[in-house]
């Protein structure tokens, strides 16, 4: 089987599931959400080992560096083979304090209700 040199990169990112679909990879690219050494690219552009593919899906970006190509879709440990992943870490999540939310048009509420709102906030009684 004669090694590939160079593979597309719609289909690439797509092979090594870095997107969910084959079309959504060439959206990607053609909204200006891929690129490859720093410069944006086409559907059609050509990738090679040792590129740099950044694909931003959602609110994440991806930053990963080519090591094999491959053109079909393959499993998930396969496909983790064929780049090195530099995408840094996530910040820690922030812990949000939970507030306290009534349904639209509940009206007012009860004395029993506000107490365990002024309980779930901290808040004595006043």
């Amino acid at each position: 089987m004669d090694p590939l040199t160079t593979a597309r990169v719609d289909s690439w990112i797509w092979a090594v599931r870095l997107v969910k679909t084959r079309s959504l990879a060439g959206t990607e690219c053609r909204g200006g959400h891929v690129q490859v050494n720093g410069a944006k690219a086409k559907p059609s552009q050509a990738v090679r080992p040792g590129d740099e593919v950044r694909v931003r899906v959602g609110d994440v970006e991806r930053i990963v560096v080519v090591s094999r190509l491959i053109v079909k879709r393959v499993s998930a440990t396969v496909a983790a083979e064929c780049y090195i992943d530099n995408t840094p870490a996530p910040p820690p999540r922030e812990e949000v304090p939970i507030t306290a939310q009534r349904d639209r048009g509940a009206g007012r509420p009860t004395k029993r209700e506000r107490r365990d709102i002024d309980r779930l906030l901290g808040r004595s009684g006043e």
